[in-house]
C-alpha cells in the first residue's frame, strides 16, 4: 500500500497517512513490536526488532535459502553467526544418529 520499492520498510507514518522517507530508529521498531506483543498477550519483554530479524532468517532456512543470499538481506558480514540461525533450523535435518532410535 505504501509502494515502497527500495529503501528501509518501516518508516515514518505522518498523520496524513503520508509514508516518510526516513527510516525508524531501531529503538523505534522496537517499540513498535513491543506494543503489538502485548496486545496480542504476549509477554513483550521477550520480543525485540532482532525478533523479525531471526524469524526472517529461520523461515529462510526452513525454506532452504541459500546462506549467501540471506546474508545479503540480513546483511550479516559473518557466516559463522548467520549459520547459527541456521543450524538451529536443521538440527535434525540428516543428523548422524538418524534411525538409531526405532519404535519397537
Amino acid at each position: 500500500m505504501a509502494e515502497i520499492e527500495r529503501g528501509a520498510l518501516f518508516r515514518r507514518m505522518y498523520r496524513s497517512d503520508k509514508v516518510g522517507k526516513n527510516r525508524l530508529s531501531s529503538q523505534s521498531v522496537a517499540t513498535v513490536i513491543k506494543d503489538y506483543a502485548h496486545k496480542a498477550g504476549l509477554d513483550s519483554g521477550r520480543y525485540s526488532g532482532h525478533s523479525l530479524r531471526r524469524g526472517f532468517l529461520t523461515s529462510a532456512a526452513r525454506n532452504k535459502a541459500s546462506i549467501f543470499k540471506m546474508a545479503d538481506q540480513s546483511r550479516h558480514k559473518s557466516l559463522d553467526v548467520l549459520r547459527q540461525y541456521v543450524k538451529d533450523e536443521d538440527l535434525f535435518e540428516n543428523n548422524a544418529g538418524r534411525g538409531l532410535l526405532r519404535d519397537s
